[in-house]
């Protein structure tokens, strides 16, 4: 196995408070960009819940 391959098959798994010290620059932006892209994803499900929170109250609610 080369090292673009070992690479490829190799997870980036964080931790949320692991030590970074003995990371490198590229493994660190490779974090970032990788907990970005989770955050957005959190985010646009949270989204679609509201979402269907608020329709679901607006259905039920009492019409005075």
């Amino acid at each position: 196995m080369n090292d673009d391959q070992e690479r490829s098959t190799k997870t980036t798994r964080h931790e949320i408070g692991s030590d970074l010290s003995a990371i490198s620059p590229d493994e660190l932006r490779l974090r970032i960009t990788e907990l970005e892209a989770e955050i957005a994803r959190i985010s646009a499900e949270l989204a679609q819940k509201e979402a269907s929170r608020r329709a679901a109250d607006s259905f039920f609610t009492p019409k005075v």
